[in-house]
């Protein structure tokens, strides 16, 4: 008895197994070993590894549904999860063309498609490899069943010919398909993320705790969609292509035999359906557990410093055992589930290995076949029961591509919500309009009351909070050139929502935002709905509707800066510039990457991008000059650790002076400076000619302004405003200040 092992591809009896190397399923493999003697089948299944990810921090949530609402974020980890309802087969195959269909009709579809014909000419081409491999065994065996010694040498070198000829054919296969599915990959993440970042739809994610974890269903689940869905389908190509090849073997040598296989592969199937139908559920929680826990350990790394400052490694500890404990539990309840279903597949695999071999055995007892036969009807068997046997040999792989396909459908359901939102008018909320200054003044020769151009207007503005509770009511007012505005007010009144709905990002109430660009010769068709909004219309022909992005020419300076992931020097050009614009497209182009991995972008509707000296001089300008001697232009460090709360607000005026915009929207962005450097960055931008309009609440802040608004809490029986405006003075200045 003769058993060798030959390479993964080249073989009699036939494993399917799908590895899953990544989080939850990342390649489908083939592991066959060719055996000249009768040897159990086997199916190999690796359980789930994930990666580990430094992924940005998201608000992790349970959705019930595509639709449904989430878990409340401050809702504990070991807390109960609710039963999540299972996708039924149809929801499964929608989601899965939703997501794959794309790609294959994209700008890369030719080269795709090329690709993937490629890959099944290979694949063919295997299968033919093996059905050669079938019928040299049989020749083989009889070979030396007959003591014929040249005619067992001449079957031995045929095989070493077919090994040479045959390995390269596999190789290049499974190469052609790993690029393949790199490619595939590269693709979705750019598409995925541009959806992800337009519309600002990723902030509507994180403040509304809409999904859990969009950073993992990005980085994961399409990675593991990508390599899997392709191996499967290849899988399934040479199942069909084997099932027709071996069928003709098997139903000639005996037809019983395969009616017999047939009946009993369409039972094992369905048994395994039946005992693996809670699986989906159980790979989807794993998921989502997990990456809870990853988020965790990544926000003690976030905010080490403030951890340490209370004490509280206790507390994160608790926490995190909590977060490790469900994941945990739900982990066991899948071994478990898991373990029940091999029981039936280790059963349903070694209980029928005997049958070829002892229905063929009496026909070579009679002298009807040969003995080569035999070993080519279990080889021809095999093959047929790996092929019906797919759904009952990969059940739980399967599962786990069912749960990513049903995270990565879910998030596809909701940017396209998101995307067909955006893309309608809206009802009862707050529109945001762009009118072009240079053309309203020519087509009336005035200009609006005020020191200078017309650069924002307020009309009727009315913010509710989402519960529909009213913070500000029926707010009208203008803002022109160098008419520097204060807003104050007690805590809660709604000053933050202001700029957030100037700015864009809160949509809830109703009103008009309209800007004005005094630089402006037309109307940027980057910035513009292609079709205006009919009351912006009625009021001005000459505004066009604002979606969700910034006005050119406005600038939101937070309390607490951002720190990009970069050098200095992108510190500073962030986000008018991208400093690794052309060196990323260099790069790509020289290492052979797709097109669609290269981001362009539209220089000629920037400034021009500041010099490495007008960086340092505004360095020195804000009082930063300091940090050269520690740090140059070109280091690259975590600069929210690295840098105070004041360097940071500090680098943020740098970053306002070097963009130079025409209204920035300060919300107490100087709250951690002395009153010196307050003052002196106030300055400066005023001599930059910067219009800003200030959230504080300090008392030296009022010499900066012109102007002030305070908002007041709402009564609840006052039907009137709760918003009072007013030029600065001595006077009003002692009034705004007192409590």
């Amino acid at each position: 008895m003769i058993g060798l092992d030959f390479p993964a591809h080249l073989h009699s009896i036939s494993t399917r197994s799908l590895i899953l190397s990544s989080s939850h399923g990342c390649k489908l493999k083939h592991s066959k070993l060719y055996h000249f003697a009768l040897v159990p089948k086997t199916s190999l299944f690796v359980p789930i590894r994930r990666r580990n990810l430094d992924s940005a921090p998201f608000l992790a949530s349970v959705s019930n549904s595509s639709f449904a609402s989430p878990e409340p974020p401050n809702s504990q980890p070991n807390q109960e999860e609710p039963q999540r309802k299972v996708p039924d087969v149809q929801t499964l195959v929608r989601r899965f063309w939703e997501v794959a269909a794309p790609y294959w009709s994209s700008d890369d579809k030719i080269e795709a498609r090329w690709r993937l014909a490629t890959v099944f000419a290979l694949t063919l081409g295997t299968t033919g490899i093996s059905v050669g491999f079938n019928f040299l065994g049989r020749d083989f065996f009889n070979a030396l069943a007959n003591k014929d010694q040249e005619q067992f040498t001449k079957q031995l070198m045929y095989y070493l010919a077919a090994f040479a000829t045959g390995i390269p054919v596999f190789v290049f296969r499974d190469y052609a398909k790993e690029t393949l599915s790199l490619r595939w990959r590269s693709w979705m993440t750019s598409y995925y993320m541009d959806r992800y970042l337009r519309n600002q739809t990723f902030y509507k994610i994180q403040s509304q705790s809409i999904i859990d974890n969009p950073d993992q269903r990005i980085v994961d689940d399409l990675s593991s969609f990508t390599g899997t869905a392709l191996a499967f389908s290849l899988t399934l190509f040479n199942a069909t292509v084997d099932l027709i090849s071996f069928s003709n073997i098997l139903y000639g040598i005996y037809p019983p035999l395969f009616v017999v296989l047939l009946a009993y592969s369409l039972g094992g199937t369905a048994i395994s359906v039946f005992l693996g139908r809670g699986l989906v559920t159980l790979n989807f929680l794993q998921e989502k557990k997990e990456a809870d826990f990853r988020y965790g350990l990544v926000r003690v790394r976030e905010n080490a410093e403030s951890i340490a400052f209370y004490g509280g490694e206790e507390n994160e500890m608790q926490l995190l055992l909590q977060r490790f404990s469900s994941a945990f539990e739900n982990l066991s309840k899948l071994l478990i589930s898991s373990r029940n279903l091999e029981f039936f597949t280790n059963g349903y695999r070694y209980l029928i290995q005997i049958l070829p071999a002892a229905v063929v055995a009496p026909m070579y007892f009679s002298g009807k076949i040969e003995f080569g036969v035999i070993n080519q009807s279990v080889s021809a068997f095999n093959h047929i029961l790996g092929d019906f046997s797919l759904i009952v040999y990969q059940f739980q792989a399967i599962s786990a591509f069912s749960a990513v396909i049903d995270r990565l459908g879910e998030f596809d359901d909701l940017l396209s919500t998101s995307e067909t939102i955006s893309g309608s008018e809206p009802t009862e909320e707050i529109t945001r309009e762009f009118c072009n200054m240079n053309i309203l003044t020519a087509s009336n020769g005035s200009l609006p009351l005020g020191s200078g151009p017309r650069l924002l207007t307020l009309e009727d503005l009315t913010l509710l909070t989402p519960s529909k509770s009213t913070l500000i009511r029926d707010l009208s007012l203008e803002i022109c050139e160098k008419d520097h505005l204060l807003v104050t007010g007690p805590s809660g009144s709604g000053k933050t929502s202001l700029l957030r709905a100037i700015a864009g990002l809160w949509s809830f109430g109703k009103g008009t935002v309209s800007f004005y660009d005094k630089t402006a010769i037309d109307s940027s068709p980057s910035l513009l709905e292609d079709v205006a909004s009919p009351e912006a219309s009625k009021k001005n022909p000459d505004c066009s509707r604002l979606g969700n992005r910034n006005a050119r020419g406005l600038f939101f300076l937070p309390q607490k800066p951002y720190m990009v992931l970069g050098t200095l020097r992108q510190q500073l050009l962030y986000p008018t510039w991208n400093d690794d614009a052309t060196p990323m497209s260099e790069s790509a182009e020289s290492t052979g990457s797709p097109s669609f991995m290269m981001l362009t972008q539209d220089m000629n509707a920037r400034p021009k991008k500041p010099s490495t000296d007008d960086l340092i001089q505004t360095l020195e300008d804000v009082r930063l000059g300091y940090i050269l001697s520690r740090f140059d232009l070109d280091s690259t460090h975590e600069w929210s650790s690295v840098l105070s709360i004041g360097e940071q607000q500090r680098l943020a005026f740098a970053r306002l002076l070097l963009s130079k915009p025409n209204l920035a929207l300060l919300d107490e962005s100087t709250s951690a400076l002395d009153e010196a450097n307050e003052a002196h960055l106030y300055q400066l931008i005023d001599a930059s000619g910067i219009t800003y309009v200030s959230i504080g609440h300090r008392r030296t802040l009022y010499e900066f302004h012109k102007n002030a608004l305070h908002i007041s809490p709402l009564e609840p029986t006052n039907s009137g405003p709760n918003w009072h405006f007013e030029p600065l003075n001595k006077d009003s200045m002692y009034n705004l200040s007192k409590p």
